[in-house]
């Protein structure tokens, strides 16, 4: 399990020069009722090394049932917040969405796992290689984590990296330029670009666009009242997002990958779709929580889901998100109906992301049997 989260994350402590002050708030145990002190003091100790102007919006899940819990630091100050309704990017957590369209496409019969995305494209893909929708989904395909034109020294300094990166660059890169990481179905290596050619193959299969997938199989479905890829739609309820200076930045717009990473939700919305995964009767989300590949003896991929198996034998379902403003993580504990969602608003490409990414892991041990 450490190894997969650190392949995802980098440690780096900020001081902030206020933990004499911090620790006397930790040991009174004010975050509220129903919180332990373990869990302040996790949180808390998690907060004084993040800038003014980061709050972290957190759901516990316990036996199916959500315990909010939200928090700022705002003038070297850690308090607590009400922002479960408020709305955070969330970046690679979009992909869990993804799969689910997947699987229920899959169980329609339209298609199957295994098919070739080849005849769905409605063009050849460089020297003919051949694609499953199962290798996009499970991060098997060979495909690049990006494609080569975002990895340009002018891409990796923009603040909005895919913006420009729209259907016609995608159809040029995978007919003329692609170049696969490996061969399909070798190994499992993360791929932006698979799971957001995904969304894309899903919206032109259905004709429609990738948000109207959404809200009509998923959001609707969950009652996510917030959830989108359309930021307009939110902005009242929108906290923006920070570098690890604390200085506002601004938001990703994901374009033709929008399946990778676009949507835009709060702690309730995930909190219902966490919820609703606690349903074994419910095929399509099951079928994501499918351990298709196994890289390890403790870790495998369903569909988009990182599936690890702790110490106790416990099955943690587990996913990060990361923009340039924004860091997110879930872990689900389907068996036991516990688990937690994390958001916040720091950048996941500074120095800080872990202390976000490393809380959700360590909240979770409190609620039930983990590492």
């Amino acid at each position: 399990m450490k190894k997969y989260f650190l392949l995802l994350v980098t440690l780096q402590v900020f001081s902030l020069g206020q933990g004499q002050v911090i620790d006397a708030v930790i040991s009174q145990n004010t975050l509220g009722e129903g919180i332990t002190k373990e869990q302040s003091a996790l949180i808390f100790s998690t907060l004084k090394t993040l800038p003014n102007g980061v709050q972290i919006s957190m759901a516990l899940l316990r036996n199916g049932t959500p315990q909010y819990i939200g928090v700022q630091r705002q003038n070297d100050t850690i308090f607590r917040v009400d922002n479960r309704s408020k709305v955070f990017e969330i970046g690679s957590l979009t992909k869990v969405f993804t799969a689910a369209l997947l699987a229920d496409v899959v169980l329609q019969k339209r298609i199957a796992l295994t098919d070739t995305i080849n005849n769905f494209l409605g063009f050849p893909l460089k020297d003919n290689v051949a694609i499953t929708f199962k290798q996009l989904a499970t991060h098997t395909s060979g495909l690049p984590r990006v494609p080569a034109s975002l990895l340009t020294p002018a891409s990796l300094a923009s603040l909005n990296p895919y913006k420009e990166f729209q259907e016609a660059e995608l159809k040029e890169y995978l007919a003329q330029d692609l170049k696969m990481a490996y061969i399909p179905g070798e190994k499992s290596e993360y791929s932006n670009l698979g799971v957001g050619l995904l969304g894309y193959l899903l919206s032109t299969l259905e004709n429609t666009s990738y948000e109207d997938l959404l809200q009509t199989k998923i959001f609707t479905k969950y009652n996510m009242t917030t959830a989108t890829t359309i930021r307009p739609k939110v902005a009242n309820k929108l906290v923006l997002g920070v570098n690890d200076s604390g200085t506002v930045v601004p938001n990703w717009d994901m374009e033709v990958l929008v399946g990778a990473g676009g949507a835009l939700a709060s702690v309730t919305d995930l909190s219902k779709f966490a919820i609703a995964n606690f349903d074994d009767s419910n095929a399509a989300l099951k079928m994501t929580r499918t351990p298709f590949y196994k890289a390890t003896e403790t870790f495998a991929t369903g569909l988009a889901w990182g599936i690890v198996t702790t110490d106790s034998k416990a099955e943690w379902y587990w996913h990060n998100g990361g923009t340039g403003g924004y860091t997110s993580s879930i872990i689900l504990d389907t068996a036991a109906k516990n688990g937690v969602v994390l958001l916040s608003n720091i950048t996941a490409l500074g120095t800080m992301t872990n202390a976000v990414t490393s809380l959700c892991p360590e909240l979770m041990k409190t609620i039930g049997e983990g590492e």
